[in-house]
């Protein structure tokens, strides 16, 4: 239960116990508990889309929030997973392969958290060494020899900042996906499913489209980090939220995102087959479009679309 959800919470117990009530006692409350639902109804209306950023920061850190193996086999046919980097290991917090979008081959990368605790640790909670962003750039490589479109799902705190991360070269891992990802000749459509954080996230975002689902955050840092910068005091980080513009509306009235994907009533996670056929109809959409341009308008409109983001004060 997220503090939001708080007060929903006490009218489905009232709920409950009238309807216990009336079972054990043999007594009609039915009028009560419709009252009751009634209210409950218009309470979840209210709460789900009068959303805070922090709320909204709490939706995309929840546990039961769907990941993109979640997704996958919804949206995409005959889905191979493919692993390593050909150079260190596999690493499991970064997963990708080949599936099928309607009969059409394309590559498949994302970003994976665990479903529990004993998954998370095998995972590393879906911070990817570098080893994760040279497999992710393997594969989108081998989709642009074969002309294959490339689909990536961002879902990360951010790439991992252990030690042995960096003697591996973790900056530069990053790096080189950025550079490479901007020269890529095929369609490259992002999407971030959960949190999006730092230049981990942006590892996978360098995209023709960058598409949120209704309760992701994409940030450079996490509040908390920014609070304990801006005001040394992690604390802060829901006054944080309010102030960094990380929801899916701020960024894409800022031109970061090109598109809202709008989630079930109280989260992808309350309906993931649902949520997974609102995601592939937008892929369906925006890979369409993106397949009327030739290389050289790829190329351009991923150029420019990067190149106008954010406002210069020159002189």
């Amino acid at each position: 239960m997220l503090d939001f959800e708080k007060p929903l919470f006490e009218i489905k117990s009232k709920i409950e116990s009238l309807k216990e009530s009336q079972e054990k006692n043999d007594v009609d409350l039915q009028e009560e508990i419709d009252m009751l639902e009634a209210s409950l109804d218009r309470e979840t209306q209210k709460v789900y889309t009068n959303l805070k950023p922090w709320d909204r920061v709490q939706l995309a850190r929840l546990q039961e929030r769907p990941t993109s193996l979640d997704y996958i086999p919804y949206i995409f046919d005959s889905f191979i997973e493919l692993h390593g980097d050909r150079t260190f290991r596999d690493d499991p917090a970064m997963i990708g392969g080949i599936g099928y979008l309607n009969g059409q081959a394309v590559t498949v990368v994302g970003q994976q958290r665990g479903k529990d605790t004993k998954d998370n640790i095998y995972r590393n909670f879906g911070m990817a060494h570098p080893e994760g962003y040279r497999k992710a750039l393997r594969l989108m490589k081998q989709a642009e020899k074969f002309g294959r479109p490339i689909f990536t799902f961002i879902d990360t705190k951010g790439a991992y900042p252990g030690k042995a991360a960096e003697e591996r070269g973790q900056s530069e891992s990053i790096a080189r996906n950025l550079i490479e990802m901007a020269s890529l000749s095929v369609p490259v459509i992002s999407i971030v499913i959960g949190e999006g954080g730092s230049g981990g996230a942006l590892g996978l975002g360098i995209a023709n489209r960058v598409l949120m689902l209704e309760n992701s955050t994409y940030s450079v840092i996490s509040p908390e980090g920014a609070a304990g910068i801006l005001w040394k005091d992690s604390s802060l980080a829901k006054i944080a939220a309010e102030t960094m513009k990380i929801t899916a509306d701020d960024l894409h009235q800022l031109g970061i995102a090109d598109e809202i994907i709008r989630e079930p009533l109280g989260g992808a996670h309350k309906d993931v087959e649902q949520q997974a056929e609102r995601i592939k109809a937008v892929f369906e959409k925006q890979l369409a479009d993106l397949q009327t341009l030739d290389q050289d308008a790829l190329l351009d409109q991923r150029y420019d679309k990067f190149r106008s983001i954010g406002e210069v004060n020159e002189g």
